[in-house]
């Protein structure tokens, strides 16, 4: 008795069916902005990267359909295309949520917490690396260097910065973005869409009134070294491991104002929760 190819499992390597289409009234508006980015360069395949945050601005994730519209626009390959796509992690390459949360677990995040964090979430969510909620609203994903080491542990969402973070702020987080509540970012504008961010990454101007203006930069923890590098005195401050005060007032710990946010290692700070009743720079109690 013998069986068939698809009993024993053997795939007979079909070849795939061309990318659908884009409808007409997509393409045409895809066009007209892909012409705009395409006339910024003067080598046309240089307009791929934005191209790809484009049509991922479209559907949420880079599709076949996407990669095939930048290849017919840029006169390239499709596996051009694909070979960049799937490159950079910044595009996504299946259907993901309104929101990218993103775990820093290098290695100072790591030891500062980030490893906790994402465990917490991934059974808070109940969903695993590069998973979405049932709900569609976040995605969850472990992420390498953040560049803000001097503020780990690190949490992103959407590519903005929530500094400072413990598991339990990161579960208020990812609770509040998912109940649709508003969340402010430690630094830079107020957060949008993935959607939406894709299409400021393609080089679009984000048009919410007053999100320009709320833009951020590095932290005040990111700016000593700029700060002594251009021969600028630093105040002398000497910090206690664990922050105790002690009876010399100079070897007493720095006390910040409400406007300064330092870095987790500067000193234990109130926890962040993510909501209007604790501004962002979370950090936990000994031992949380």
């Amino acid at each position: 008795m013998t069986t068939s190819s698809s009993e024993r499992g053997v795939s007979l390597g079909m070849p795939q069916l061309p990318a659908p289409a884009y409808p007409d009234d997509v393409r045409a508006q895809l066009e007209t902005d892909a012409r705009d980015v395409i006339a910024r360069y003067p080598d046309s395949r240089s307009a791929l990267l934005p191209l790809l945050h484009l049509v991922q601005s479209e559907e949420g994730h880079v599709t076949r359909t996407g990669m095939q519209f930048c290849a017919d626009m840029l006169d390239l390959t499709t596996a051009e295309v694909t070979a960049v796509a799937t490159f950079y992690t910044m595009y996504r390459r299946k259907p993901s949520g309104d929101y990218q949360v993103g775990v820093c677990t290098n290695t100072l995040c790591a030891v500062m917490g980030g490893d906790a964090i994402f465990e917490t979430l991934q059974e808070h969510l109940g969903v695993g690396n590069g998973e979405t909620t049932d709900d569609g609203k976040v995605t969850l994903e472990h992420i390498e260097c953040n560049a803000a080491c001097d503020f780990a542990p690190v949490v992103m969402v959407n590519w903005e910065f929530f500094d400072n973070q413990t598991p339990g702020s990161a579960k208020h987080l990812v609770d509040d973005l998912r109940a649709g509540r508003p969340v402010q970012p430690t630094r830079g504008a107020r957060l949008c869409t993935f959607k939406e961010t894709a299409r400021i990454l393609a080089g679009f101007p984000d048009e919410r009134p007053g999100a320009v203006e709320e833009g951020g930069s590095a932290g005040p923890a990111s700016l000593v070294g700029l700060r002594l590098a251009r021969g600028e005195a630093a105040p002398a401050r000497v910090v206690h491991p664990r922050g105790g005060p002690h009876g010399d007032p100079q070897d007493r710990v720095h006390q910040p104002s409400p406007a300064e946010h330092l870095s987790s290692h500067d000193a234990p700070q109130d926890t962040s929760a993510s909501d209007p009743a604790h501004p962002a720079g979370p950090t936990a109690e000994e031992g949380e």
